[in-house]
């Protein structure tokens, strides 16, 4: 492991960020956790915007960071805490597109795998196509959780897509292969876990139905998408 830090992205020093990071694409997010979630927390970053802090979450040490929007930022963040900074689990928590008719605003898709549409994996020269999959404890543990808190969830394929608008959306053809939801980053995540040997898990909120035209506001995806961070943090109960 290198400890070279700062890192280019990240004004942290080495120690400063606890082995177990909750991510979400808006640091305003991040924010909105720390001050919910966390005891005495400490902000350990502000490159860029890019909000992290760390504090205890119920006595154990955990950090909450931005990862900003696609796979080229998270990867980037994601990298830098895997292997300059000793973090060995990653959960993010974000919004997801519903493409699923039962799958409705509010509910949790909690992704099993990830598709991607990136040529992300192009770099590890692969000699076939890569399927990203979640750590799985991480991933039973989360359903544990839904169930005991009584929280609407699937599990499932997600797709991180590279393109928020596109001129030719394949919508229907990932929801023939059975595809519950879109999202924009969590491939890179599970890649860049698999490489470095670490865990990752993506956990999302549905903010809108892509097919029936359900949706949530900015302020609400920013401020109220509570219930997935409740499952996040309770993976700490856990000793991950």
């Amino acid at each position: 492991m290198q400890t070279k830090t700062p890192t280019p992205h990240i004004g942290a020093k080495y120690g400063d960020i606890a082995e177990t990071v909750i991510m979400a694409g808006d640091p305003l997010r991040v924010k909105f956790m720390a001050e919910r979630f966390l005891e005495n927390p400490v902000l350990f970053n502000n490159v860029r915007g890019m909000l992290g802090y760390t504090g205890t979450y119920q006595g154990k040490r955990v950090s909450v960071m931005g990862h900003g929007m696609g796979i080229p930022s998270i990867s980037i963040y994601s990298y830098e805490l895997f292997h300059f900074y000793g973090v060995n689990t990653i959960i993010r928590v974000g919004s997801a597109g519903s493409i699923k008719s039962d799958l409705h605003v509010g509910d949790l898709a909690i992704a099993m795998g990830a598709c991607t549409d990136s040529n992300y994996a192009d770099q590890y020269e692969l000699p076939g196509t890569y399927a990203p999959i979640a750590d799985f404890p991480l991933l039973r543990k989360a359903v544990e959780s839904c169930e005991r808190l009584g929280y609407r969830y699937q599990v499932g394929n997600v797709l991180s897509s590279d393109f928020f608008y596109s001129d030719n959306a394949h919508n229907d053809k990932w929801m023939n292969m059975g595809v519950m939801a879109i999202e924009m980053e969590i491939a890179a995540l599970y890649m860049n876990a698999a490489r470095a040997g670490k865990r990752a898990l993506g956990i999302c909120t549905i903010s809108d139905h892509l097919i029936t035209g359900e949706a949530t506001t900015a302020e609400e995806r920013q401020t109220t998408f509570t219930n997935m961070m409740e499952v996040a943090f309770s993976l700490l109960e856990f000793d991950i």
